[in-house]
């Protein structure tokens, strides 16, 4: 374990700067209709969505089917990507019921 020690005023000036930034991200959602990773898909949504199985979903992202974003371990869908994908995924699943 490393303990870093930091003046007060680094401290603060670092804050500062990141509070800086965290409004400008912001600034940047609202230019952008309002986006917001709130709006973002999980694993679990775009399953029940589309009626396919987590490795089903898997396979999707593996062969660039449906595009996707990882942040740590988790994985996040755009809406509008998942609505694309919607009849080929309707169109397989009804070929193999065939």
């Amino acid at each position: 374990m490393e303990v870093l020690i930091f003046q007060k005023e680094a401290f603060e000036e670092m804050t500062a700067k990141f509070c800086r930034f965290s409004d400008r991200v912001d600034e940047l959602l609202a230019k952008q209709g309002g986006k917001s990773l709130n709006e973002w898909m999980d694993n679990q949504e775009v399953c029940q969505q589309l009626n396919i199985s987590p490795r089903t979903l898997q396979t999707l992202r593996d062969n660039g089917t449906l595009a996707y974003s990882q942040i740590n371990h988790k994985v996040f869908y755009r809406p509008e990507d998942v609505l694309r994908i919607v009849k080929p995924v309707e169109r397989k699943q009804a070929d193999k019921a065939v």
